[in-house]
C-alpha cells in the first residue's frame, strides 16, 4: 500500500510518501508565491496552488490513495460552471476585514460566534472573508447574481477541481466561524450575520471519507493541516497535545467527545476529526508569527543562517532584562488583539544581533507558554509535550521551551508529522492502516528554578501590555 499525503501550506506544498513497510518521505515540494498588495493583506495564486499539487501528484509514482491537508482559514471564490478562480486565496494571515469586524463586535455579534461556531470575532477566520468577496468582488458579485458562484476554503477548490467533488471536511468547516459547532453543519444565523450565502458553501463530509478520486485513485481524506499533524503525533487520547512550530504556533489538545468553550482564556473549541460517525473535539490555541518572526529577523539581516541562531554563549537574554513580543500580526491566545505590534523592551548600546535574535526565540517560546497555562486551565494537558516544525530544531529555543512550560519537550528527528497523519488517515480511507513510523526522539527536560521562570514570565507579561494597543 502506497499512501501520498499533500501537504498544502501557507508557503509551500509538500507530497509524502507512505508506504505498508514503514517507510515515510516528502519526495517532492515547491514553494509558492506570497503576495501583499495592502498593508496587512496577504494572499496566494489559486492556480499556482493547483499546479503545485499536480505536480506533487505526479511525483508521488503510482499510488492506492490520497490524503490532503490544508491551511485552514484561507479561502476563495470560483465560478462554479468553468472552474475559474473570481478572487485571490484570501490568506489565514490576512487581516483586511479587521473594520467590518470590529463594527460586528461594536453590535455584540460576538456573542452569537461564541454561542454557535464556538469562535470569536477575528479577522484570522473565513467568515469574514467571504462576505468581503461578495461586497467587495465585482466578479463574486456577479457570479452570485448569475447562481454560478462557489465559495470555501482551499480545500473545497482544491477537491472541486481535481476530483469534481465540492466538499469540505468537519475539521476546515470548523474554522470558518459559519459552522455550527454542535451540529457540524452550516448555520444559517452565521451565513447571514457576515453575508455569505449558504446555497454557495460545500457540503460538509467526514475527515475519512469518499472525496472523489483523482484518475482513479482515491482521495480518501481531507483535513486542516493542524489536525493532521495532531494525528500524525500519535494524539488519541483526552489531554494529549501537540505544538506545531510553522509560520505560526499552533497548539492542540484533545478533549474528546466534549465541546469544552473556554473563550475566556481565548482558547477555541474545534473538531479534531471525525471518523465514521464519531467527532473528537479539541481545544486550539495559536500564536501568529513563529517561524515568520524567523525569517523576518532574517530578512532584516540580524542572521545569516538559522545554525547561527541555534546556540548562544550568553544567559537567556530576558534575564539580561532584553525582551521581545512576536506580534508582528498582532497576538492570538489569549489575547485576540490584532492591535499589538511586535517590539523589543531592553535594548542598550551593547545591544548585538545576536542578542535580538535570541530574544526573539525567547518570545515566541513566551507566548506559547501563555497558550498552554490557557489549556491546562481547561484540560489536564499531558506533562510529556510533542513539538515539531522548523522550530523544533532549534536546540536554544526547544531547551527554553521546556524551561518556561516545565514540561518535558519531545522532538522527533523525522518531523513531517502533518504529512504523516493526513497520510494515517487516508490508509483508514482504505479501510487500512499504515504502520507505526519508527522515529528517534530527542527529550528536552526543564534545566531552570521555579523562581528564575516566574520573573521571566513577568517580565514577559509587561512588555506584552506595552506592545498591546499600539497600532
Amino acid at each position: 500500500m502506497r499512501i501520498a499525503a499533500i501537504d498544502q501550506g501557507t508557503t509551500s506544498t509538500r507530497v509524502l510518501l507512505a508506504d505498508s513497510n514503514g517507510s515515510a518521505e516528502i519526495v517532492h515540494s515547491v514553494r509558492h508565491r506570497q503576495h501583499h498588495p495592502a498593508p496587512g493583506w496577504v494572499e496566494h495564486s489559486p492556480a499556482e496552488l493547483l499546479a503545485n499539487i499536480n505536480t506533487c501528484i505526479e511525483a508521488a509514482g503510482t499510488i492506492d490513495a490520497i490524503g490532503i491537508d490544508n491551511q485552514g482559514e484561507s479561502c476563495l471564490a470560483w465560478d462554479a460552471q468553468t472552474g475559474e478562480p473570481l478572487s485571490p486565496v484570501i490568506v489565514w494571515q490576512d487581516n483586511r476585514t479587521s473594520d467590518s469586524i470590529e463594527e460586528l463586535r461594536r453590535q455584540g455579534a460576538e456573542e452569537i460566534t461564541l454561542a454557535r461556531a464556538g469562535l470569536p470575532l477575528d479577522p484570522y477566520f473565513s467568515a469574514s472573508k467571504l462576505g468581503w468577496l461578495i461586497k467587495h468582488n465585482e466578479r463574486v458579485s456577479s457570479a452570485l447574481s448569475k447562481n454560478r458562484l462557489k465559495l470555501g476554503t482551499t480545500d473545497a477548490y482544491f477537491l472541486d477541481q481535481l476530483t469534481g467533488v465540492y466538499a469540505t471536511d468537519v475539521t476546515t468547516a470548523s474554522r470558518t466561524s459559519l459552522m455550527n459547532i454542535e451540529s457540524a453543519e452550516w448555520d444559517a444565523e452565521l451565513c447571514r450575520l457576515f453575508g455569505v450565502p449558504i446555497e454557495c458553501l460545500p457540503e460538509i463530509r467526514s475527515t475519512v471519507g469518499d472525496f472523489g478520486q483523482v484518475g482513479a485513485v482515491p482521495v480518501t481524506a481531507s483535513i486542516v493541516d493542524q489536525q493532521a499533524a495532531l494525528y500524525g503525533h500519535g494524539c488519541r487520547k483526552t489531554g494529549d497535545a501537540k505544538v506545531t512550530f510553522g509560520t505560526g504556533a499552533f497548539a492542540l489538545t484533545l478533549t474528546g467527545s466534549k465541546i469544552v468553550r473556554a473563550h475566556e482564556q481565548g482558547l477555541l473549541p474545534t473538531v479534531a476529526w471525525k471518523i465514521g460517525e464519531e467527532i473528537t473535539y479539541a481545544l486550539d490555541g495559536g500564536v501568529y508569527d513563529a517561524s515568520s518572526a524567523v525569517e523576518w529577523a532574517r530578512r532584516l539581516g540580524l542572521f545569516t543562517e538559522l545554525s547561527d541562531i541555534a546556540t548562544f554563549d550568553t544567559p537567556a537574554a530576558i534575564s539580561r532584562g532584553l525582551v521581545f513580543v512576536p506580534a508582528l500580526s498582532g497576538l492570538a491566545c489569549p489575547h485576540w488583539d490584532r492591535s499589538a505590534g511586535a517590539l523589543w523592551i531592553g535594548m542598550t548600546a551593547a545591544t548585538t544581533n545576536s542578542d535580538l535574535c535570541q530574544a526573539l526565540l525567547e518570545g515566541v517560546a513566551l507566548c506559547t507558554d501563555e497558550v498552554l497555562s490557557a489549556m491546562q486551565d481547561k484540560v489536564s494537558v499531558t506533562d510529556r509535550l510533542s513539538i515539531d516544525g522548523g522550530l523544533a530544531r532549534n536546540v536554544y529555543f526547544t531547551q527554553f521551551l521546556a524551561d518556561v512550560l516545565n514540561r518535558t519537550i519531545v522532538t522527533q528527528r523525522f518531523d513531517e508529522l502533518t504529512a504523516f497523519g493526513c497520510a494515517e488517515l487516508a490508509a483508514l480511507g482504505l479501510g487500512s492502516r499504515l504502520p507505526e513510523y519508527r522515529n528517534a526522539s530527542t527529550i528536552f527536560s526543564p534545566t531552570q528554578p521555579t523562581a528564575v521562570v516566574a520573573e521571566w514570565k513577568e517580565r514577559f507579561s509587561a512588555a506584552v501590555t506595552r506592545s498591546r494597543g499600539w497600532r
